[in-house]
């Protein structure tokens, strides 16, 4: 039985939660790992995953030192879930807006579920989660659709 079949990467843009992540994905019996943000494609070619996760960070995609990753990782075709900075650059990357929100968020919040699909499928309709950033999603990539947002 090949234990990383089913292998999950994480692409570490700096949050305090990455290792987080990682030990939920492990608890669910599916091998994680965790890379540099800036792994360059042939090695997470190499490596197999059967998905890609985009941490959250502290930085924003406008600044002037802001994380990034290849281009490239957009095109493997494989599922890519995009959390806080990592949803905010693969939106940037793809041509949506990023913008400042009017005031920086730090911590709880309500997820609201508005489609019960795959990756929400065994989740409460209305979770706690935690959040911390200082930009938001003004307009999606083209393609995208909303399919859980925050109770604001």
């Amino acid at each position: 039985m090949d234990l990383q079949a089913d292998k999950i990467l994480i692409l570490d843009f700096g949050s305090q939660y990455t290792q987080l992540i990682a030990r939920r994905i492990r608890e669910n019996e599916v091998y994680c790992q965790i890379v540099p943000c800036q792994t360059n494609i042939s090695t997470l070619r190499e490596l197999k995953p059967k998905g890609l996760i985009l941490s959250g960070g502290p930085a924003s995609v406008y600044g002037a030192k802001a994380p990034s990753c290849p281009h490239d990782i957009l095109e493997l075709g494989i599922p890519i879930l995009g959390i806080c900075y990592g949803m905010q650059w693969m939106t940037h990357e793809l041509g949506g807006v990023v913008a400042p929100a009017q005031r920086r968020e730090y911590g709880k919040a309500e997820l609201l579920i508005d489609e019960d699909t795959d990756l929400f499928k065994e989740i409460r309709p209305t979770t706690t989660i935690w959040m911390s950033h200082g930009d938001r999603i003004e307009r999606l990539p083209e393609g995208f659709r909303v399919i859980a947002h925050t109770q604001n």
